[in-house]
């Protein structure tokens, strides 16, 4: 019964997504394209262009800017995608309304309603980074060296990374007021994303210590190392550590986000 009722919270969910597809792909696409656009292809193309990039050829990197953005990238959309999968619609559902009230009559626990968000959050997400993987690989004018040395590595960081941001979403979405929810992504969501080894690897810190250690408390690192590692041949952490601060992250978010939707739905 349990299965059959999260089957039918989550195709119920499908069913709006594919409604809403094309602003979707929009929301996705824009900001990584506006980017890869500006930094990958015209700035080559002007003169003067490897001077007024300096981060065209990168120490360590493998390859020009565009190997370092490709995981980057995916990475971003994989975070944006998880929180606005979660937080966007909780803001609603907790509102004046209470729609919530809705989802949560349905015969499952309450945590398995908070697990169903955290799950559709991330197909979502994995929906996204394969979304931006063509545009991050064929818009740089420089070649992306791009090679997957273990598949089920990729693929497992992918999945993880995914159910972090979904966990981050429902995270932000239960603790945070409806009427702040837009504040959130100016003062939380858009610094830990340039502070999330996206532009650069997170090797090429090392000249400033205490940013490099700093940064380790950013989920971000670890989904953009771990795509790194993954899909391209730039330095990036060992494997070991990328997959361990993933799953510490998926546990530790995942029990404050489905903590707070109980405190929200209850309270």
């Amino acid at each position: 019964m349990y299965a059959r009722a999260f089957a039918g919270l989550f195709l119920r969910d499908l069913y709006v997504l594919r409604r809403e597809l094309f602003p979707f792909a929009i929301r996705v696409c824009m900001n990584p394209l506006l980017f890869l656009f500006v930094f990958t292809y015209v700035l080559p193309h002007m003169s003067g262009g490897a001077a007024m990039n300096p981060t065209a050829k990168m120490a360590g990197s493998g390859g020009g800017f565009g190997t370092v953005l490709l995981p980057g990238l995916m990475a971003v959309a994989i975070m944006f995608s998880g929180i606005a999968a979660v937080a966007l619609p909780l803001a609603q559902e907790f509102g004046i309304t209470r729609e919530i009230d809705d989802r949560v009559m349905c015969p499952l626990p309450v945590w398995a309603v908070a697990a169903e968000k955290i799950v559709f959050s991330a197909m979502q997400s994995v929906i996204a980074a394969c979304i931006v993987f063509p545009l991050a690989y064929y818009i740089p004018s420089v070649p992306v060296q791009a090679h997957v040395n273990s598949w089920p590595f990729l693929i497992v960081v992918l999945l993880l990374a995914s159910l972090v941001a979904g966990a981050l979403g429902l995270t932000i979405g239960t603790a945070v007021k409806p009427q702040q929810i837009g504040l959130i992504f100016g003062v939380v969501v858009v610094p830990i994303t340039f502070l999330g080894c996206v532009y650069y690897p997170w090797a090429a810190l090392k000249p400033i210590p205490w940013l490099q250690f700093g940064v380790l408390v950013n989920p971000i690192v670890y989904m953009s190392e771990g795509l790194r590692a993954g899909l391209t041949p730039s330095a990036h952490m060992p494997d070991w550590l990328i997959l361990a601060m993933l799953c510490f992250f998926l546990v530790f978010l995942g029990w404050r986000g489905i903590k707070g939707f109980y405190r929200r739905v209850l309270g």
